[in-house]
């Protein structure tokens, strides 16, 4: 597990390299073997010096999130952070040189353990990263981050780093003073040889106290005029939903008033306070384990062999059409972009030729890139050109008889073994695959605009859908570096169903009299992204009302009418007011400045005397989109809990803090939930009624999620 291994020099290598992990992690058992590396080390008359490396590609990753979500006491926890840093502490006290040998990435308690030796050397490998990354999952650096960075480089070099959680290429890092040095990978080992011989200081400044670190103290003008903005600055962006940033700024602004060691101990009952919050735990398990899982494929049918894509087709140049041509030939594949005109299909490429220009001008592609990529892509109006095609997705306009006529025509000059995509948000899989012959090989791939931003690819399996189209389909999705999630053949799937909820929500809040305002506010305090009626006009008011209208000549008398029908109803069809590419929706779009709330939403929606208290708003909105999430599982819309978690924060923004809608039940307690969703259905609508089996957990005391 830790290489001991020293030469004629006197020098010793610690070499990482943990049995059965493509990466090295710092976990009970490797830590306790380095720790008896270090001792042996320090204590062997013939050691002058050690280097510190790995025997993999990369460095060290970080700590084990799983053995971290086992404890559950402070004075476990403190014991942990203690151990690593009494550790750290041995090897920068010991008068013998320490220098890590960073051979590729080193993230936390990776960096934290290389921040502990005396020099830092890394190999420049462009693709490697380094930083501390914990905030990212309700955390904040437990080996001594807090403390050594910002002696370091000073406070005001170091805050961001840490409260971001910023991921630094080798060259990035070496500017902003977190390694010493970088070299070609094949001179790293002489590189740190050669510093031990030539130097080799194994003191620590910050062991002095009369040691001044870099830039400002915390007591000082400039030190009053810093913190109190950044407090500031901090809960604007977090809206106090996210502890983690608040607690790295705390850490830094305590533990640089006191001596070293102390702001040690400050920094591990930070670390032990956030790990026992929910918060880290549901950002832990949904943003580390559970999208790691469906980027693993974790529901990919095990006996279909991998699939091997060099072709595939896009009917359809529009936006998401375009979009899908793009992330494609990124992956190297070869792109047919068919559309009605070869205008049209130009135009589509040339969504693909400005991302590449925007590229290139920010100093992430060259030239030849660019043009590699291009000649990937090939726009045609002839559905003969498909032939070849492994794959074929259909992003036409959302019409069933549209997407039945361009199915036909390119499953007719398809070979026997390809498989056919549509690329549907609401309609049912299983109809449009009427459309095809092989019905079995017929699919649903529902991307998310920006198609080239967007992680998330909700894949819909229909009645007839072999494991082998599953299989391939989730193939696709890993090689265009997409994270796929699986939904029943229901309308509207699971993410445009449950999304919907959201801004069904905000509408029924208009209805109710709430001001336009408060409702966005109260959107945004949750933890979403933009307000339920801002985001409908984004989407388009239009769009989510002619959907709305083919349901309901889809269903006929079966149609349930929704809360909201008569709003878009109103805005749509009697105002006039479309959404923002049609000028305006709830919102106005002045051209010479932002965009506001459009007045005349008062005349139409009469605001009422009482305002709600912003929390029940806030409850209102999150517990209507949980609530249906499990709804969803019981329908079978939804097979995996993890899939309803995975989704709704990839999908439309749902707070990662809470871990996603079918975390936030657990975080609440499914008793309180249903009690809380009851209280709700009287007041506001059967909408928020819990389905029997939230009734049974809350009864049993259950979970969706075991280490909730």
């Amino acid at each position: 597990m830790i290489g001991y291994e020293v030469d004629g020099d006197g020098i010793c290598t610690l070499s990482w390299d943990i049995p059965g992990r493509s990466m090295n992690v710092l976990n009970r058992e490797s830590l306790a073997a380095f720790e008896a590396a270090v001792d042996r080390a320090l204590g062997d008359a013939a050691v002058n010096g050690v280097i510190v490396t790995s025997g993999k590609p990369d460095f060290i990753a970080g700590a084990d999130l799983e053995h971290l979500l086992t404890l559950h006491e402070a004075g476990e926890i403190m014991a942990m952070c203690g151990g690593f840093k009494d550790l750290l502490r041995r090897m920068e006290t010991g008068g013998k040189p320490f220098v890590a040998a960073m051979n590729g990435t080193a993230l936390g308690g990776g960096l934290e353990l290389a921040l502990g030796c005396h020099r830092r050397i890394a190999a420049d490998v462009p693709k490697a990263q380094i930083g501390q990354p914990e905030v990212s999952l309700g955390l904040l650096p437990g080996g001594g981050g807090t403390q050594r960075i910002p002696r370091m480089i000073g406070i005001e070099a170091a805050i961001p780093l840490l409260v971001e959680g910023t991921r630094l290429n080798p060259q990035q890092a070496l500017e902003a003073g977190l390694i010493d040095e970088l070299v070609p990978p094949g001179e790293l080992m002489a590189a740190a040889k050669r510093w031990i011989a030539e130097d080799g200081n194994a003191e620590k400044p910050w062991y002095d106290k009369r040691y001044h670190p870099p830039g400002m103290a915390v007591q000082s003008p400039a030190g009053y005029a810093y913190f109190g903005p950044a407090n500031a600055k901090l809960h604007a962006k977090t809206r106090g939903n996210y502890p983690a940033p608040q607690a790295i700024l705390s850490c830094v602004y305590e533990g640089m008033q006191v001596p070293f060691e102390a702001g040690l101990r400050i920094e591990s009952r930070y670390f032990a306070g956030l790990l026992l919050r929910p918060e880290a735990r549901n950002m832990i398990r949904t943003l580390f384990f559970n999208i790691g899982d469906a980027r693993k494929l974790r529901a990919r049918p095990k006996d279909v062999p991998l699939a091997a894509y060099k072709r595939i087709g896009i009917l359809g140049a529009g936006m998401m059409g375009s979009g899908i041509t793009y992330v494609s030939a990124r992956a190297g594949l070869e792109v047919v972009l068919l559309d009605t005109t070869i205008e049209n299909a130009e135009r589509g490429k040339g969504y693909s030729a400005g991302l590449l220009e925007r590229a290139i001008q920010r100093g992430r592609m060259d030239e030849a890139g660019r043009d590699a990529l291009l000649a990937r892509i090939h726009p045609t109006t002839d559905y003969a050109d498909l032939a070849g095609a492994d794959l074929v997705i259909e992003a036409v306009f959302e019409d069933r008889a549209v997407k039945a006529d361009a199915t036909k025509k390119a499953l007719a000059v398809l070979g026997p073994d390809a498989i056919f995509a549509s690329n549907t948000s609401t309609l049912p899989i299983t109809g449009l695959a009427q459309a095809s012959d092989r019905p079995e090989s017929f699919i649903g791939l529902h991307f998310f605009s920006p198609v080239d931003r967007m992680q998330l690819l909700e894949v819909i399996r229909g009645e007839k859908t072999s494991d082998d189209c599953l299989a391939r389909a989730l193939d696709f999705a890993k090689r265009i570096g997409k994270i796929p999630i699986l939904a029943g053949d229901k309308r509207g799937f699971y993410t445009s169903r449950v999304f919907g909820t959201y801004i069904d929500e905000g509408m029924a809040m208009l209805k109710d009299g709430v001001k336009p305002a408060l409702i966005e506010n109260a959107g945004r305090l949750a933890g979403f992204p933009v307000g339920p009626l801002a985001v409908l006009d984004e989407v388009s008011i239009e769009l989510s009302y002619n959907v709305r209208g083919q349901q309901r000549r889809d269903e006929g008398e079966a149609y349930v009418p929704r809360i909201s029908d008569d709003v878009m109803e109103l805005m749509v069809a009697r105002l006039g007011r479309k959404g923002r590419k049609s000028g305006g929706g709830f919102y106005d779009y002045p051209e010479d400045g932002p965009k506001r709330l459009w007045p005349g939403l008062a005349d139409h929606f009469p605001p009422s005397d009482d305002q709600p208290d912003v929390e029940e708003l806030k409850k209102r909105l999150l517990y209507v989109q949980s609530v249906d999430t499990a709804r969803c599982l019981d329908e079978r819309v939804l097979t995996d809990p993890r899939d309803g978690d995975v989704g709704s924060v990839l999908g439309w923004g749902f707070p990662s803090h809470m871990g996603g809608a079918v975390s936030l039940i657990d975080t609440v307690g499914a008793d309180a939930f249903v009690a809380e969703c009851d209280r709700l259905a009287q007041a506001h609508g059967a909408r928020f009624t819990p389905p029997k089996s939230l009734r049974e957990m809350a009864a049993g005391g259950s979970t969706f999620h075991a280490n909730s």
